[in-house]
């Protein structure tokens, strides 16, 4: 069966269409109005007597009239068959002009498709690098290198989260495995070096466990940003964040940490389970990594537009330059994961469940040490957004 060969109507083809439609169109307009200027400019007889004869040069006399009208009828014919034909030149040459331009025109379109047509996973560093005039089509090559800089940064961050989370989850399968492996190895164990046994293996299990728990918040609250969340209720920030105390009081009091508390009223609207494990995220942030006797300060409030929740801690120190990275999936104050608590995916899930929810998050480095963390959301009685932006840099906290 052969394939049917149809005229593509490329933008390149309309761009010279439309210029030849509005030369030509020009040029018949003009030969019009040179047409009849002419017809009305060749009149002289109309200043003669009526009936007056004109002697030509071969000794023919003829009426005045009818010899105008010869006239006329001889330059009108004239002009328009030069007209005509000058007319179907400059068109030809016009439209083959005009197809050449609009091709050097649209060349970047041209490279744009090329350079999309070889992208690949391992091509992404691939650019158009427009550097010609600077008009729509570099604007368009520029967008367009720019939009492969952030596909790149993702295909980066994507490669460097799998490989976390599966480093993450090698850890205690590891440790898992090598325990029963050396007590079944030991044909004098007892039932003390089997419950050692067993309790390094439930210690393992929690913390893969609690792992593939964060992951799936990540994912979860992440799938959700600029969308429509899946559940939308009322609650109070107020109360999610004392919760949160509760289920850390006891390493509070084992650390000896100072707490102060203000919170006040903060109602939102969204997604429960995930506003809730946002506060406690940040309060076990703040308890795991400040030291022996330090201080841990919240406070929640709203003023009708916005709701706030506010964590600080003291701790070791951190460079403002460090706290973007913070917010980055398994990175633990700063610090690569090896030989840190926790799974570095606590600010990952708040960032994620702030943009979910149309809310910001700030963070700032204190001096001495510690950070105080900001998350900020549409109150309740406020239109909240569907989208929203989360940063890292020194904002000056609400309620301040």
């Amino acid at each position: 069966m052969t394939r049917r060969l149809r005229l593509r109507p490329t933008l390149r083809l309309r761009l010279t269409l439309l210029n030849g439609v509005l030369l030509v169109g020009a040029g018949a307009i003009l030969v019009l109005l040179a047409w009849l200027l002419v017809r009305d400019a060749l009149r002289p007889t109309d200043e003669l007597l009526p009936g007056t004869t004109v002697v030509l040069a071969d000794g023919r006399s003829l009426d005045a009239a009818q010899w105008q009208r010869q006239l006329v009828d001889s330059a009108s014919g004239e002009l328009l068959a030069k007209g005509l034909g000058a007319l179907l030149a400059i068109s030809l040459v016009g439209v083959a002009g005009a197809y050449a331009v609009a091709g050097r025109a649209l060349r970047p379109l041209h490279q744009v498709t090329a350079t999309a047509r070889r992208l690949g996973e391992t091509t992404l560093d691939q650019r158009i690098r427009w550097t010609g005039a600077d008009d729509e089509v570099a604007e368009l090559a520029q967008t367009f290198d720019a939009m492969l800089d952030r596909i790149a940064a993702a295909f980066e961050a994507q490669k460097r989260f799998v490989a976390n989370a599966s480093h993450e989850l090698r850890t205690p399968l590891a440790v898992m495995r090598t325990e029963i492996d050396v007590t079944l190895s030991d044909d004098e164990a007892d039932a003390a070096e089997y419950r050692r046994m067993a309790t390094v293996v439930r210690d393992a299990s929690e913390r893969a466990n609690g792992l593939v728990d964060a992951l799936l918040v990540l994912a979860r609250s992440e799938a959700q940003a600029g969308r429509r969340l899946g559940r939308r209720a009322e609650c109070d920030l107020a109360a999610g964040t004392a919760t949160a105390l509760s289920a850390v009081r006891r390493e509070v009091e084992r650390i000896g940490l100072r707490v102060q508390t203000s919170l006040e009223s903060a109602p939102v609207v969204g997604d429960p389970g995930l506003l809730d494990r946002l506060a406690g995220n940040l309060i076990e942030n703040a308890v795991r990594y400040n030291h022996l006797h330090g201080r841990l300060w919240v406070r929640t409030g709203s003023d009708g537009y916005r709701s706030w929740l506010v964590v600080g801690n003291t701790g070791f120190e951190v460079d403002q330059a460090d706290v973007p990275g913070l917010f980055e999936p398994f990175r633990r104050g700063g610090r690569e994961r090896t030989g840190a608590r926790g799974s570095g995916l606590g600010l990952s899930i708040v960032r994620a469940v702030c943009d979910a929810h149309g809310g910001t998050v700030t963070a700032i480095a204190q001096p001495g040490g510690g950070l105080e963390v900001t998350v900020t959301l549409p109150a309740a009685d406020a239109a909240p957004a569907l989208t929203g932006e989360s940063s890292t840099g020194p904002e000056a906290p609400p309620g301040r």
